[in-house]
């Protein structure tokens, strides 16, 4: 039997009464002020407000909530935690706790570590490291092929019986068509799903930002966007073919999801995720050359801005992950064009979204809250649902309260997060993750 895809450290099963709560679920018809018991870490009744004040008894905590909403927590297909091999940037713990400081009840871990995840015995030691420090579960994906190198395949059978969560050469593309479809044979007979990296090398090059009429300014190598779309085009049609099961990442341009929009209209198995820096930015905040701005796709255009947010609206686009991608200060403090790629991301993915593209009407609640989460059934994972008999995989957010991104510091080992000093609305409170309480904020719900 293959072993379960998740995995946390130990935890104590949650017995509280969230009192008062504006519990916002679409897929259990929730949108309104209730009562949210849980005993023993489990969802045990729902409740009109004051409804339950009898089952106090023998509760150990109440937290009172009037005022805030009460969401599903979410899951998030996308995150880098550097384990192992580099955890200067992130370990774990560090990365699961900035996780459940985001709201997330469960993340899912990329292979391009080192050493890279593409054994057993590789991934076997790493989930028996989460199954002591992890705070939420963990999922770890298996690279496509051994060493990232786009070569030769990994056994991929062997790895998802060891509980690989996916495959993926994220950082990497798999360049070669002919390994791309034996990838796909492969993973129609053993499960799973292929996560891609779409990115043409020869395209791309040593581009450091987006190519366009702003790199043309500050004399910095571009990136076109098509390298990213003609890659979506070629392994769309060898999805098609072999009927496989692809998952596009961190989409950035229009091209890619016109790409992903034609796929789906021809009946492919292909799904896509939309990042909340590809969302909210574009390569405008790349002027001041702030390295924390840069990340591979880059930002691009405000069209390209544009098109991923229709497409997350009418569901060309499936999700949004974060790909949280810590690095030491000392590897983005140089110039732009040596800075290594990527954003953290974990902490600010809610909110971040919610001021830019709910507040002003752009995107409803209800929509983020679901795409927040939808990453996990396109991993195979259970989705959140605030219901009775439910685990517990809760967040308590105050859409008012405004906060100052890096006051404070973060909970992250990281701080290269491309929203830094920004004021944004929406606070995560209290996140329950597995049943267990895996964040609160002191300040706001004491224990």
């Amino acid at each position: 039997m293959a072993a379960p895809p998740l995995v946390h450290g130990p935890s104590t099963p949650a017995d509280l009464l969230i009192r008062e709560a504006h519990v916002l679920d679409p897929r259990a018809g929730l949108d309104g002020p209730a009562d949210v018991l849980i005993r023993d870490g489990a969802i045990a009744e729902i409740g009109a407000p004051g409804a339950l004040e009898g089952a106090r008894n023998g509760v150990a905590e109440t937290v009172e909530a009037a005022g805030r909403h009460l969401f599903p927590a979410f899951v998030d297909p996308h995150v880098h935690l550097r384990t192992p091999g580099q955890e200067h940037k992130e370990d774990l713990e560090t990365g699961t706790r900035a996780a459940a400081a985001g709201g997330f009840c469960a993340v899912i871990a990329m292979p391009n570590t080192d050493p890279i995840v593409d054994s057993a015995p590789i991934l076997r030691s790493l989930r028996d490291a989460a199954a002591r420090d992890a705070r939420i579960p963990v999922g770890f994906t298996a690279a496509i092929t051994r060493g990232l190198h786009g070569s030769e395949l990994t056994e991929m059978a062997e790895l998802r019986e060891e509980g690989a969560a996916a495959f993926t050469d994220d950082g990497r593309p798999v360049a070669s068509a002919g390994i791309f479809r034996k990838a796909l044979q492969y993973q129609r007979l053993c499960g799973g799903v292929l996560a891609l990296h779409e990115e043409d090398p020869t395209l791309s090059g040593k581009g450091a930002m987006h190519e366009g009429t702003i790199s043309a300014q500050l004399g910095v190598a571009g990136i076109p966007s098509i390298s990213e779309a003609v890659m979506i085009a070629r392994d769309a049609m060898l999805a098609g073919y072999e009927d496989g099961r692809i998952h596009i990442q961190h989409l950035s341009a229009i091209e890619s999801v016109q790409a992903i929009a034609d796929a789906k209209e021809r009946g492919v198995r292909i799904t896509g995720e939309a990042s909340p820096h590809h969302l909210c930015l574009t390569h405008e905040a790349v002027r001041t050359l702030d390295t924390r701005m840069k990340m591979n796709p880059p930002l691009r255009e405000e069209r390209d801005r544009q098109a991923l947010i229709d497409g997350l609206r009418s569901g060309v686009i499936d999700c949004i992950a974060t790909d949280h991608a810590p690095h030491a200060r000392d590897e983005k403090e140089v110039p732009f064009e040596q800075a290594p790629m990527g954003t953290t991301g974990l902490e600010t993915s809610f909110a971040a979204v919610y001021t830019e593209l709910v507040r002003p009407g752009i995107l409803s609640l209800d929509l983020v809250v679901r795409r927040l989460s939808d990453g996990a059934a396109l991993f195979d994972l259970p989705t959140p649902r605030i219901a009775p008999g439910e685990p517990a995989n809760l967040t308590l957010v105050d859409l008012e309260r405004t906060w100052v991104v890096g006051d404070g510091g973060y909970a992250s080992r990281s701080a290269n997060c491309c929203f830094d000093g920004r004021t944004l609305h929406g606070k995560v409170l209290l996140t329950v993750a597995a049943g267990a309480v895996a964040f609160r904020a002191h300040s706001e719900v004491p224990a």
